[in-house]
């Protein structure tokens, strides 16, 4: 017998077919680390059995012969944490096979076909997306399964704020960058669509903007929605895409990429200018820390014009996800253009966070103002942990630049205590520039006027309290696992330190507190609940109060896991997650050095129907 007949017939005779539980799942494997999964039927969707402790197996997808498809899962090995679609409706009427390639070693076939997931492969026609998890957010965005980093290609048209943002949708671990996409007609209220860009063979999908082509300036046709986006695999390339049916598909410009660089590049954020009848380009060169700026007539031949950055602002990481527009200066005839600029890590209080400059931009080159000693200041937009990758819808009417980021940070975000999903975003915030005290220009970041909608009824209420030593306490709702709003007023009086406490009745708190002496308003989560799952988690944030004035007014927005404190119209904004063991069900109040003043106390239930 020769040898390749040999080694056929040994091949042939420790293959395996293994019953997945379903008449039209077959699965065979084939060696060491590689097994076919063979998918017949009319079922739309073949769910994935995810264990997160596993290492990613490399997932090809095969019609005919051909790779159609590829990704990364986590698939089981000895327990399954939960389950993760993957759509055959593309396939429809036609043989699917995932040849699967799994990094972990086994010793033998019989190991092999005791992994869980073999015998956990499973057909269904519909998607369980109930909430299982205990810290899913009752009103902020978040996706219905898997993992969620960037807000991207937002865009406002006919009454619908469109949000797409990178997404895993095969496990709740960052990988298989994607596309997601959401709309509202509410900012509160949010319909989930069908990925609206998914990985090709230039990459997976990393983030990107879109804009809405009011002219046909592109040869896509008038008022056609065009992305920009970066395309990630072994090199980073700008690519576009083009939707005709207001953002809920695209199709994949076939010339693509149009720009591509020898260094590290992405995050294109592109706009039209008016005055100048072009379009701009905002381009991260992270390794680099600075943003370039490109203009085109078309989006598809850009030319590089200028550069800012280099040895400005905040240098640590990397700088990702820019923004640029022009806002006016509130209560003065000035107008100025303000640079979002993502920097991971370097933020304030370690990891990821939002720097901002404010200037003069003449289509080429942005010019950061100066303060009165000409240097150019480092300026943050939150000065809590946890909101990344801020940047705003384009097209929104009445001049407003509404804005959503992402609630988490780098440091931790995979290692949260959730596991259907992986983060949410902020809620949307409203950026406006106002003239400090000391002459400089600086951003508000105030909650959007949206949020007036969540109000449901008062639920505490105090219209003037002087607080002392003695701590004075006030229920909070105990519906809706805590979700609150409270609003109020803090005069500092005589005192040193004004105090505010969430807590619960296992005794956590989250301890917030204005030094009126410093001027600052901090907020500490060390002992908020769960904090063990990262060195860097448990953490005081602390904001500066720019105005001088004795009253200092708050805004707190309370959900299952996080906390947003809005100070004096969003002059100052802290964004933290929280994980308690349970909701916090009461506030308590007092001072420290002195009386201090409470005024005009609410507190909200939401109307989250």
């Amino acid at each position: 017998m020769n040898n390749i007949l040999k080694n056929t017939m040994t091949a042939a005779a420790i293959a395996l077919s293994i019953s997945a539980g379903a008449s039209d799942i077959q699965i065979d494997y084939l060696g060491t680390n590689n097994t076919l999964v063979r998918v017949k039927g009319a079922n739309r969707y073949l769910m994935l059995p995810v264990q997160e402790s596993n290492e990613d197996a490399k997932v090809n997808v095969l019609v005919n012969g051909n790779i159609e498809r590829s990704f990364a899962v986590r698939l089981a090995k000895t327990k399954v944490d939960y389950t993760v679609p993957f759509d055959l409706s593309p396939f429809d009427g036609k043989d699917v096979v995932l040849d699967i390639v799994s990094s972990q070693g086994r010793a033998s076939v019989r190991e092999a076909k005791q992994d869980a997931c073999w015998s956990n492969f499973s057909l269904s026609d519909t998607i369980d997306c109930a909430n299982k998890e205990k810290y899913r957010p009752l009103y902020h965005h978040t996706p219905e399964w898997g993992w969620m980093n960037d807000p991207n290609g937002m865009f406002y048209k006919d009454g619908v704020w469109h949000l797409c943002y990178q997404w895993n949708p095969y496990g709740s671990k960052w990988q298989n960058m994607t596309w997601g996409s959401s709309t509202s007609t509410d900012l509160i209220h949010w319909e989930h669509h069908p990925a609206a860009i998914i990985p090709n063979g230039l990459g997976m999908v990393f983030s990107g903007s879109s804009a809405i082509d009011r002219s046909g300036s592109a040869g896509f046709g008038k008022d056609a929605v065009v992305a920009m986006y970066t395309s990630a695999g072994v090199s980073q390339m700008q690519s576009l895409a083009v939707s005709h049916d207001n953002g809920l598909t695209y199709d994949i410009y076939p010339a693509n990429p149009v720009i591509t660089m020898e260094t590290e590049a992405r995050d294109p954020n592109m706009f039209w200018d008016n005055d100048k009848k072009q379009w701009i380009l905002v381009l991260a060169h992270a390794l680099e820390h600075e943003m370039l700026f490109f203009t085109s007539p078309d989006m598809k031949q850009w030319t590089l014009r200028g550069s800012f950055g280099k040895g400005l602002g905040a240098q640590g990481g990397v700088w990702e996800c820019p923004d640029l527009f022009r806002l006016k200066v509130d209560g003065t005839d000035k107008e100025k253009w303000m640079l979002i600029c993502n920097i991971n890590p370097g933020g304030p209080f370690g990891g990821s966070a939002v720097q901002y400059f404010t200037g003069d931009f003449d289509g080429n080159t942005f010019k950061a103002d100066t303060d009165k000693n000409g240097n150019v200041a480092t300026k943050w937009l939150d000065y809590g942990k946890d909101n990344y990758a801020l940047v705003s819808w384009s097209d929104v009417p009445d001049g407003r630049r509404v804005a959503i980021g992402w609630m988490s940070n780098w440091q931790y975000a995979a290692e949260v205590p959730t596991m259907q999903f992986r983060s949410a975003n902020t809620l949307p915030r409203e950026i406006r520039l106002f003239e400090g005290l000391d002459g400089e220009t600086y951003a508000s970041c105030g909650v959007a006027q949206e949020m007036l909608g969540l109000r449901g009824k008062t639920f505490t209420e105090a219209k003037r309290l002087s607080v002392s030593g003695k701590k004075k306490s006030f229920a909070l709702p105990e519906s809706n696992s805590g979700a609150c709003e409270i609003t109020l007023d803090m005069n500092k009086g005589k005192s040193s330190k004004i105090l505010l406490t969430l807590s619960n009745k296992e005794g956590e708190c989250v301890s917030m507190w204005y030094d009126t002496a410093a001027n600052t308003f901090s907020v500490d989560r060390r002992k908020s609940g769960i904090t063990d799952f990262s060195q860097d988690f448990a953490s005081v944030t602390t904001a500066p109060v720019l105005d001088t004035e004795s009253t200092l007014s708050l805004r707190v927005f309370v959900d299952t896991s996080s906390i947003e404190v809005f100070g004096n119209g969003g002059r100052f904004a802290i964004t933290n997650l929280v994980f308690p063991k349970s909701p916090y069900t009461t506030l308590t109040v007092s001072s420290e050095g002195g009386k201090g003043n409470i005024s005009n106390l609410k507190v909200y239930s939401l109307n989250l129907k």
